[in-house]
């Protein structure tokens, strides 16, 4: 099945992760199949490519509960 999940990157302290479409059962940092968008925490923005998103999510991905509750973050936030 394929996630649409976070992946860790930046520096100790500063992290910034990437929404990514990816394969279950691949490890995190494994090879993605698209990057969807983005997050910073420390400056909390959110970038998110909704073309993309939607693109794998009629394909049947599922978000995990983290991404889910980004995706829900920047729709309250545009509204």
């Amino acid at each position: 099945m394929v996630k649409i999940r976070l992946s860790r990157g930046g520096v100790r302290r500063d992290p910034f992760y990437r929404i990514v479409v990816i394969d279950e059962r691949k490890q995190i940092r494994g090879k993605v199949l698209a990057i969807a968008g983005s997050w910073f925490p420390r400056k909390k923005t959110i970038k998110i490519n909704k073309t993309v998103l939607e693109k794998w999510l009629k394909m049947g991905a599922k978000l995990s509960p983290a991404v889910a509750k980004l995706v829900k973050e920047k729709n309250e936030r545009a509204s």
